[in-house]
């Protein structure tokens, strides 16, 4: 019998830093634990400002290579989720950085009768995970920590549904 992948959805404002290493952590916990064909994983950007296209933070992809995940500039794209809306419609599961982007989602008719949690949520806890745009490579560094603690917490939760 042949197993459908679930399909998440990690939204932060231009999916070019907090959602960027969010996926990367999530593709590679999921490889660790032999998860990778049961959770496809996708990432958008939900801010007025989104676009397709545009290049991950310069400093999320220094944090991730400190991790061990080395992300080439155009090995991922922004995408931007009001020209894609049906990634939204297609996921069984939308985790978002902050309340505010949750709250967006949730008034967007593709979202309707999908989870909608917040990262921080989804480990059972509360509160946003903030951007660190513009405040240098230690704060990429320190969120992209908070992401991989979340996701830590989250993952057999994410495996076992």
């Amino acid at each position: 019998m042949t197993t459908v992948a679930r399909r998440v959805l990690i939204v932060c404002q231009a999916n070019t830093a907090r959602s960027v290493m969010a996926q990367a952590l999530l593709e590679r916990m999921l490889r660790e634990r032999g998860g990778a064909g049961r959770l496809v994983v996708r990432s958008g950007g939900i801010a007025p400002w989104a676009r397709d296209g545009m290049l991950p933070s310069h400093d999320a992809r220094l944090a991730l290579r400190d991790e061990g995940i080395h992300l080439a500039e155009r090995d991922r794209t922004s995408t931007d989720l009001k020209a894609h809306p049906e990634l939204i419609a297609e996921a069984d599961l939308i985790v978002t950085m902050t309340a505010e982007q949750k709250r967006a989602l949730a008034s967007l008719a593709e979202a309707r009768g999908r989870p909608v949690v917040t990262l921080r949520e989804l480990a059972g806890e509360d509160g946003d995970i903030g951007d660190p745009a513009g405040q240098g490579d230690g704060a990429f560094r320190d969120c992209l920590a908070e992401i991989k603690r979340c996701l830590a917490k989250s993952i057999e939760r994410l495996l076992a549904t």
